[in-house]
């Protein structure tokens, strides 16, 4: 399952040079003009999970399969995005794709790099990008609304969900995200945001962009944001997009003393792949044996069989029970001989709940 997260902003905020960095690739250019992104770059990373090389020192294999993100680098917007201004609705098409939206903010200043609006001010620039996004969704929601209503003159329950259309596009109309509509279990509204996939019903993650000598504190741009952000109920990661592609093509080890030089434990890439997977309350599960380590994405609160269909749908539809061992078992025991002969491997049936960082393996027959 690969979770993707579309990079938006506005023009000269550091979103190429962030993809550059989190891709640790150089594939998306990056300049001090807008609109330098012409296409949408996409890349599949894989996470960092400490879990993940502890597993590998027990079990030994011939090879490990990390999770991964796909990062979706779109090109700036500006106001008038809906009304075609900047590159217009074909950037807006982009973020459709995405699971989840990462907004760059910049929170840094430096004359010799242009601002759109001519100032650093990252409160307006969320709002500007969250303004175009509502319009766009808005104008989504009235052509529905138009085909929907004339063929609701003659179906009942067509006309539920007119009605729950016409009370989401108030809720837009009152600058409102779709995000925050209310809706239950058998909504009306439901098929509508099935089909529309509508642009502010994505999770968003806000990223303050900010130089390399504010890293280790925030300064008061960032504190706007984050207190938006709580106000919001979104989430926050803070990252210097600048200090990110200096460690492009170091190893390992002199990534992690780069990291500790400026106080920090884990890479922009590693914050922005747990923010993500927190706001779309995703987990990791493990299978582990001397032919591979891998880590498997699901959502939580799925059960086994569910899980198990992420491997294979066979294991899903034939699954039979599921052996389970916790990952703090697997490790104090040195691996699955020893949490066997503690007692600790538990066997599994279709009403479990996966946990985050259980090791796996699925029994099925089909």
């Amino acid at each position: 399952m690969a979770l993707g997260v579309g990079i938006v902003g506005l023009p000269n905020v550091g979103k190429s040079t962030l993809f550059n960095a989190l891709t640790r690739a150089q594939n998306a250019e990056a300049a001090n003009y807008p609109f330098c992104t012409i296409e949408p770059n996409k890349a599949t990373v894989p996470l960092s999970d400490i879990r993940l090389d502890a597993l590998t020192k027990i079990a030994k294999p011939e090879k490990v399969v990390k999770a991964t993100v796909d990062f979706i680098d779109i090109a700036g917007l500006v106001r008038g995005a809906s009304k075609g201004e900047g590159l217009g609705n074909k950037f807006l098409a982009n973020i459709r794709e995405s699971s989840a939206i990462l907004q760059v903010v910049r929170c840094f200043a430096d004359n010799d790099v242009v601002h759109v609006e001519g100032g650093i001010d990252p409160i307006r620039d969320i709002e500007i990008i969250e303004t175009e996004l509502i319009l766009a969704d808005m104008q989504s929601l009235e052509k529905r609304l138009d085909r929907v209503g004339r063929m609701a003159r003659s179906d009942k329950d067509l006309r539920k969900e007119v009605e729950a259309m016409e009370l989401l596009m108030k809720h837009l109309n009152d600058e409102k995200p779709v995000r925050t509509f209310p809706r239950s279990e058998n909504d009306p509204i439901l098929t509508t945001l099935t089909e529309l996939q509508l642009l502010t019903d994505k999770p968003v993650i806000y990223c303050a962009n900010v130089g390399e000598t504010e890293i280790a504190h925030d300064n008061e741009q960032v504190a706007r944001v984050k207190a938006y952000a709580a106000a919001k109920g979104c989430d926050v990661v803070v990252i210097s997009a600048k200090m990110e592609a200096e460690m492009v093509g170091l190893s390992d080890a002199e990534r992690d003393d780069f990291l500790t030089s400026y106080g920090l434990q884990e890479s922009g890439l590693d914050q922005t792949a747990r923010m993500a997977y927190h706001t779309l309350g995703l987990a990791s599960y493990f299978t582990v044996g001397p032919k591979e380590v891998r880590a498997w994405t699901f959502h939580r609160g799925w059960s086994a069989p569910k899980c198990a269909g992420v491997i294979h749908t066979d294991f899903e539809r034939g699954f039979i029970r599921a052996e389970v061992i916790a990952y703090n078992d697997y490790i104090r025991l040195n691996g699955e001989a020893g949490a066997k002969a503690a007692g600790v491997m538990r066997v599994e049936g279709k009403e479990y709940l996966v946990q985050d960082g259980d090791v796996m393996h699925f029994l099925f027959n089909v």
